[in-house]
């Protein structure tokens, strides 16, 4: 039997300092020093997918495929603006006649909601949800207006 708290002290020990890889091959590399059953061992002890240790040994097992990148390239989908290059300024004329702002600070606020500007790109025929508006909202330097009380020096 293969005694997992070893394993996980030793994770937890380096855990917070590693990238999704060095995850992979560490969680691998306990798995194969591990002997049989050392997969299920090491799953166990770290929390991580016993398919993840699998391709993590395949890795270990073939130096030549392990680059200096953490993921595969292509991984992923494009980027809202990739696939619809006429998306930001379709929200930046959206956004214009709602601006507010600080002149004393470099953000300018916005007053509508995400959802209805999300409408609004719906309705000019852009596929976007409201939880995408604040990431394009602060590629086009705005953010939503956040009511918040300020605290000023009594006289």
């Amino acid at each position: 039997m293969i005694d997992t708290s070893v394993i996980r002290e030793r994770f937890t020990a380096v855990e917070r300092d590693l990238n999704e890889r060095s995850r992979r091959l560490l969680a691998a590399a306990e798995a194969k020093t591990s002997g049989y059953g050392g997969i299920t061992a090491a799953h166990r002890a770290t929390g991580i997918a016993r398919s993840t240790i699998g391709r993590g040994r395949k890795d270990l097992a073939d130096p030549s495929s392990l680059s200096g990148e953490v993921r595969r390239a292509g991984g992923g989908c494009p980027s809202l603006i990739e696939k619809d290059p006429a998306l930001l300024e379709s929200l930046r004329q959206l956004v214009e006649p709602a601006t507010m702002g600080d002149p004393m600070r470099p953000l300018i606020w916005v007053s509508k909601s995400h959802a209805k500007l999300a409408t609004a790109l719906h309705e000019m025929g852009h596929k976007v949800a409201d939880s995408s508006i604040p990431k394009l909202l602060g590629l086009l330097k705005y953010r939503r207006q956040v009511n918040r009380k300020t605290l000023e020096a009594c006289p």
